[in-house]
């Protein structure tokens, strides 16, 4: 017996929330061929794991790393967390099937300049990514605001029939060219006037191509049961699972309400298959929203495109300097970014343990001075929630970042450790791993990762990337089943 690659006695933790067991692992070509006790077999290249942890490569479920796979696809911010496949095209915001010649529309922004859209196809970007060969793979969901921007002039009113029909014609041509599914983003003024009656034919299609629907709700602040009520009728008018996107209790006044949306959350799943992704740290990061705006949190600017010298300050310290009140400084800094420290501990940890729950760190790649989660959310939950605090177990926790997720977006043989299964795989160090980037210092790689493989390809090792860039545009396949999930509060094992 022969392998391309051995690694050698690892403690497995396989994905699926079982416990794990001391083996060792044969990579042939790009899929894992043997697990078991293989000291004897022949290898090109073997991998002493020295105990350490082996678990399926992570998978980031909710990033903003659309145009980033294709202008710097060594994706070290990911790769050297241990991340081996990104879902790119969430919030409603996607690359493609998109051209722009004029400016961005918020928060569509967040993904780069005019010149960074020009894939008019979901097949062009696909080609694209294939083209740039980035470090990691790239599954791509379509983005309503997106649809929105190719065929509407006036964004705050709802879409015409005429328009919807465009969409929809859009959404159908790249379902059936291999994206997961649609996400929206309700929240942000250029999708907020879309009511139910925009929204249900275009998830209607994402049902019918048996892909899935994520959004980041309308009002995550006072309004967040009644948003969660619109999403889980909304998916279950169009027979399409739903993915809440980093779901939270935001705004001071809303803090202590995970209880209620969790259980909100919990019976939706008895009736239609529902869930939620979730990043481990108390603050969010995005454009900066007026209707964010309050003095009751700390907001601090990250990047201002009228403004640049003013940021990497608090929106108070720069509304003191101008004598202005919060509003107005932040009217006269947009278009800019913030972060908002506006969850509380305890709600995040409630939502992070669930069972119902995906990681997704929701790094935004193009901030300069971006949050730390864009560098640090996956070995944060690893290190700091589960090993140090006990949050969860730590098979519970690889579960939530790996099997779960490549189960509810139809990623199939991916997130799990079996003979079969690609080999996206990354191996780390429990009792040194940790994240390193903070609010202060947010560019930094994490400690403990000791080595990333894609699809049989080492990308990093030890602190570096190797230069081998295995990922490639994951394609949907098959159809993922809108139907209660038996993975609450039992373990999903296969992809359906």
């Amino acid at each position: 017996m022969r392998f391309d690659i051995l690694i050698r006695d690892v403690e497995v933790i396989d994905g699926t929330g079982a416990a794990s067991y001391r083996a060792d692992v044969g990579v042939r070509g790009e899929r894992i061929a043997a697990i078991g006790q293989l000291a004897d077999a022949g290898a090109g290249e073997v991998v002493e794991g020295h105990g350490h942890c082996l678990a399926p490569g992570f998978i980031d479920v909710h990033t903003h790393d659309d145009t980033n796979v294709i202008r710097a696809p060594e994706m070290l911010p990911k790769l050297s967390q241990g991340v081996t496949t990104v879902i790119v095209g969430n919030c409603g915001i996607s690359a493609s099937p998109v051209t722009l010649a004029g400016d961005v529309p918020d928060p569509m922004n967040l993904l780069g300049r005019a010149e960074d859209f020009r894939y008019p196809t979901f097949e062009a970007y696909a080609t694209a990514v294939d083209a740039a060969r980035p470090a990691v793979n790239v599954a791509a969901l379509i983005g309503h605001t997106s649809l929105r921007s190719q065929v509407m002039d006036d964004f705050a009113r709802p879409a015409s029939r005429d328009e919807i029909e465009a969409m929809r014609q859009a959404l159908r041509e790249s379902l059936d060219a291999g994206a997961l599914g649609m996400s929206s983003g309700l929240a942000y003024r250029n999708a907020f006037q879309a009511p139910m009656t925009e929204m249900q034919p275009l998830v209607a299609e994402v049902g019918a191509a048996g892909g899935v629907y994520t959004t980041h709700l309308r009002d995550e602040f006072a309004g967040l049961t009644d948003a969660m009520d619109e999403a889980f009728a909304t998916a279950r008018h169009g027979c399409a699972p739903l993915v809440i996107s980093h779901l939270k209790c935001a705004g001071a006044g809303n803090w202590g309400g995970a209880p209620q949306a969790l259980a909100k959350l919990e019976d939706a799943a008895l009736d239609q298959r529902a869930h939620c992704d979730c990043y481990p740290y108390t603050a969010g990061s995005s454009t900066l929203d007026l209707g964010q705006v309050t003095d009751e949190i700390e907001i601090f600017i990250t990047w201002s495109d009228p403004h640049p010298g003013q940021a990497r300050r608090t929106l108070a310290a720069i509304a003191a300097d101008w004598g202005l009140t919060l509003m107005d400084a932040a009217k006269r800094l947009q278009p800019a970014g913030a972060v908002y420290h506006n969850m509380s501990e305890d709600d995040m940890r409630r939502v992070l343990a669930h069972p119902l729950s995906m990681v997704g760190s929701d790094g935004l790649p193009n901030d300069p001075h971006p949050h730390p989660r864009l560098w640090g959310a996956f070995p944060r939950v690893l290190a700091h929630y589960s090993r140090d605090l006990q949050l969860m177990p730590l098979s519970e926790a690889i579960r939530k970042m790996t099997g779960l997720s490549a189960a509810q977006f139809g990623l199939i043989d991916r997130g799990v450790i079996r003979e079969g299964a690609y080999a996206d795989l990354t191996l780390f160090d429990l009792t040194t791993l940790e994240d390193s980037a903070d609010y202060a210092q947010p560019i930094a790689a994490a400690r403990g990762i000791e080595l990333v493989m894609v699809n049989g390809t080492i990308g990093y090792r030890q602190g570096q990337a190797t230069g081998e860039r295995g990922g490639r545009l994951l394609r949907r396949r098959g159809r993922i089943d809108h139907r209660p999930s038996n993975d609450y509060p039992t373990t999903l094992e296969e992809t359906p």
